[in-house]
């Protein structure tokens, strides 16, 4: 498969297989980590092009601001509506086979928003892409996990990364044709690409089988990062407590999710409209966050394997409580975007660590339980930001940001904390 290789070759050195056993089995294992790579990058790219011709499709559908923000509630409530029932599918036709049907979806998709002419239609088009959308998330993240456990090397946040660049080259794209080009165009050249890299990257990963689990060696609670050994401990721990920890990690998933939404939604007009800055400061707010997110999950495999997983959600959840307090409420704009690259370093990878722990624990239903819960924060946290902001400031809205990244992390350390018998153990 040399193609292939020469895609490995090209990625950054923290989304390569670097810690692949040697052999056949070692080859096959590498070859699924790029592919299921490509696919990661694949979803944001599409999204983040879909994201940056919101405002044109808007002014094509003669929307108001608030039609619109129904219309656009489309893409989350499509996304958690299928989450569950994902791993159903991935169940009896596999991880995947998921990933390559809802690829292929995912990028036909995309091309029906510009096609719309009233909210209500934009709306309806996208339940469907976010249909997609969520049920591309939950199988790449089950396949994903499934190679975390066979490598025993904590390269999740590699898989996230490669969904943060996708995404910047998705936006960097869209505003380079976006005055050339029409949304319809667009989108429509964004659909002929998806379809065609999932025609190339789908036979390979649908002829790669799914690794099965090895044994896992004796380690200490929340010190086991790559989550090896899952699989018999799911087998002694009761079916209720089980279910309990994938709500508590997607609880965690939750509370970081929302500062994503919100960032994303706010962090320009916070910088406008608090701080007096100008467009080209306004807009490079959210740039700063996005670029240390994509940094800090790209160092996420070093973190988790200093760390371990819990010691990196606390540690992850606190750094992220601290930089949204000084984003919120810093006089000063480089304070501000100080603090909004402190919050995505932070938040950068317990989301991942959320959703492979809860894998770990219960296969494609935890991860799409986890999920669920997850991205419905970032569906919570917009509006939540909105309302806040009317009631009383914008400065204020946004810490609640700051609030529930560090009961991300309080919520970590109580977990490992039960899980060993009230000594927090690996904090």
């Amino acid at each position: 498969m040399p193609t292939l290789n020469k895609i490995r070759a090209a990625l950054p050195r923290s989304l390569r297989g670097t810690g692949v056993p040697r052999g056949p089995a070692g080859a096959r294992l590498a070859r699924l980590r790029t592919v299921l790579t490509v696919f990661f990058a694949l979803d944001g790219f599409v999204f983040a092009g879909w994201v940056v011709r919101i405002p044109d499709i808007k002014d094509q559908t003669g929307a108001s601001p608030s039609a619109l923000g129904l219309a656009l509630l489309g893409v989350s409530a499509g996304g958690v509506a299928t989450m569950v029932l994902t791993g159903g599918l991935i169940r009896r036709y596999g991880a995947h086979a998921v990933t390559v049907g809802t690829a292929a979806l995912l990028s036909a998709g995309v091309v029906l928003p510009p096609l719309t002419r009233s909210a209500l239609a934009l709306g309806l088009v996208l339940v469907v892409f976010g249909a997609a959308f969520g049920s591309i998330s939950v199988a790449m993240n089950s396949a994903a996990v499934d190679l975390v456990a066979a490598l025993r090397r904590p390269v999740m946040p590699g898989f996230h990364a490669a969904f943060s660049l996708g995404g910047m080259l998705g936006a960097g794209l869209g505003a380079l044709v976006a005055g050339h080009l029409s949304p319809t165009r667009h989108l429509l050249l964004l659909a002929l690409l998806g379809l065609a890299v999932t025609a190339f990257a789908g036979p390979a990963l649908l002829a790669l089988p799914a690794p099965k689990r090895p044994p896992a060696p004796e380690v200490a609670d929340g010190q086991n990062p790559a989550g090896a050994g899952s699989e018999a401990a799911a087998a002694e721990r009761p079916a209720g407590r089980t279910r309990l920890l994938v709500a508590v990690l997607g609880l965690v998933a939750l509370c970081t999710a929302y500062g994503e939404g919100a960032m994303a939604d706010w962090s320009a007009l916070h910088l406008k409209e608090s701080l007096d800055a100008g467009p080209g400061l306004a807009a490079a707010g959210y740039s700063v966050f996005a670029l240390a997110m994509t940094a800090g999950r790209l160092s996420g495999t070093a973190l988790l394997l200093r760390l371990g997983q819990n010691r990196a959600l606390v540690a992850g959840g606190a750094t992220a409580c601290v930089g949204m307090l000084l984003g919120s409420f810093s006089p000063y704009v480089w304070g501000a975007l100080a603090g909004f690259a402190l919050t995505g370093l932070g938040l950068a990878n317990i989301f991942p660590i959320a959703i492979g722990r809860a894998g770990e624990l219960a296969g494609p239903n935890g991860v799409a339980a986890a999920s669920t819960l997850g991205y419905g924060g970032m569906l919570l946290g917009p509006p939540a930001i909105g309302f806040l902001a009317d009631w009383f400031s914008l400065r204020a809205a946004l810490s609640t940001v700051a609030l529930l990244a560090g009961a991300a992390a309080l919520i970590a350390y109580a977990m490992q904390a039960v899980q060993n018998g009230g000594r927090p153990r690996g904090t």
